[in-house]
């Protein structure tokens, strides 16, 4: 049995200290549901991910930038248009409505398909319930494990057990390219360590 309290003291001191407010540990705890069963690892690497990628808050958020600014990015009609087409948003509104929610930014609506049929939820009639905190957490799995956002997936970098300061920075293509990568595995053998000390198995 995980020990939840261990976990927390040790992030308490460290990466998330000297004190947690409500919703990092609601954050944590919804990480920590949804990736059960997985490897020590994996489990680090997603708690570093949506630390990194919600500005260490936790919980999920939208994408920044105005309807214009993700109209460009993902219409149909944007600057654009092929990689909307071959990505699903094929409607002229899709780029706003399947613009990046979550723990990981889940955008495009061929992605929010595949994390409907991940999480039997309708994301792509309800996008906005990416935002729900164990939704998304559901989703930063499924798309981690399944390789969704790169093509890239948590068993193409990461071991059973511990990982390496070179493996979870590898591990950074996951997500999004090289962008942060040795940051982001500084905060993985961080969480890994709270991991360890609430006996992740």
């Amino acid at each position: 049995m995980f020990d939840k309290a261990a976990f927390f003291a040790e992030v308490r001191k460290g990466i998330l200290g000297p004190s947690l407010d409500p919703g990092e540990v609601q954050g944590c705890e919804a990480i920590l549901d949804a990736m059960a069963g997985t490897p020590l690892s994996w489990c680090a690497y997603a708690l570093s991910t949506a630390f990194h990628e919600t500005a260490h808050t936790m919980q999920p958020i939208s994408e920044f930038g105005g309807p214009k600014y993700l109209a460009r990015m993902y219409d149909i009609t944007g600057s654009r248009p092929r990689l909307a087409h071959d990505m699903g948003n094929t409607t002229p509104g899709d780029g706003v409505k399947y613009a990046g929610k979550g723990f990981v930014q889940l955008t495009w609506k061929s992605n929010y398909a595949k994390a409907s049929a991940r999480t039997g939820v309708d994301l792509v009639a309800h996008p906005e319930k990416a935002m729900q905190l164990g939704l998304a957490a559901q989703i930063m799995r499924g798309g981690m494990e399944e390789g969704w956002f790169t093509g890239k997936a948590l068993r193409h970098y990461l071991p059973d057990a511990r990982g390496t300061l070179a493996q979870y920075t590898a591990a950074r293509r996951i997500i999004n390219g090289t962008d942060r990568a040795g940051l982001v595995a500084g905060y993985a053998l961080q969480f890994e360590a709270a991991l360890v000390k609430g006996g992740w198995a």
